[in-house]
């Protein structure tokens, strides 16, 4: 796929991976909407893009929480562009806490940003996306979507289950010319682990030793826009940590001797 001309709509575009996506994808000639609830970071995005790339970002100040104001949203942005060819839903937020430990208001709110926030943005986007004869919508899920991790209960249920909702989506909608890929991030150099969940619902405030020898969010972004190119229906992006997939899949007894050993800090 040729990026240029293309319009694509990110979540999460004000730090991070959604941040490097966006300069990634204004260099190679896309229109790019830009949303997240922190409004300077995004400024601060538009503000880092080059005299030939600033028009072409737009920022748009989101909370995934306010889902009555989802449709609103995507139909002020439709006016606006006339389509969305691509949509990539980034933002998330993850967890540090105990089974034992974690009280139901910390579930809820995960799987309120996590899960909910991203169908109904999706589901939004999806009509508009038909209509026009087609699109590529993308859910970031995690490594943790694809196997529980300790102090992730909340964060890798709400993982898991966009991987049921995205993969449903995409078998219904292949006649209708929508593909849809689910990016399973493993360790990227983001502040995901800063900002996520402790068990009284504040922020955990550090970054893990295993997030910051991740790979860099610049990475992460080539990585996911090779996986766009190719059309692929699941892309494990990460390094080494992958292979943690392919040991539950096929060696699971190996795969649970090692995650038993795992520092989940």
């Amino acid at each position: 796929m040729n990026f240029k001309n293309k319009v694509v709509w990110l979540t999460g575009g004000s730090s991070g991976i959604g941040e490097a996506l966006t300069y990634e994808l204004l260099r190679q000639g896309a229109t790019v909407i830009a949303s997240s609830e922190d409004y300077n970071g995004l400024v601060r995005v538009q503000n880092n893009c080059d005299q030939n790339s600033r028009s072409r970002c737009h920022i748009v100040l989101f909370d995934l929480t306010e889902m009555d104001a989802i449709d609103t949203l995507v139909s002020d942005q439709i006016k606006q562009f006339g389509r969305i060819d691509i949509l990539i839903n980034i933002s998330g937020i993850s967890q540090r806490s105990l089974v034992k430990e974690t009280p139901m208001e910390v579930y809820r709110k995960i799987m309120e940003i996590n899960y909910f926030g991203t169908i109904a943005f999706t589901k939004a986007v999806l009509p508009y996306m038909i209509a026009q004869g087609g699109g590529h919508i993308l859910a970031t899920t995690s490594i943790a979507g694809k196997f529980g991790f300790p102090l992730r209960s909340a964060y890798s249920s709400s993982k898991h289950a966009l991987h049921g909702f995205f993969e449903t989506l995409r078998i219904e909608t292949m006649k209708e010319n929508i593909r849809v890929t689910l990016l399973v991030p493993g360790r990227v150099q983001t502040n995901i682990s800063v900002h996520a969940l402790t068990k009284d619902g504040t922020q955990h405030g550090k970054m893990d030793a295993g997030q910051a020898t991740g790979i860099t969010a610049e990475k992460a972004a080539r990585q996911i826009l090779r996986a766009i190119r190719k059309n692929r229906k699941e892309a494990l992006i990460g390094g080494k940590e992958r292979i943690m997939v392919y040991l539950k899949k096929f060696l699971p007894s190996i795969f649970y001797k090692i995650a038993s050993k795992i520092d989940p800090t």
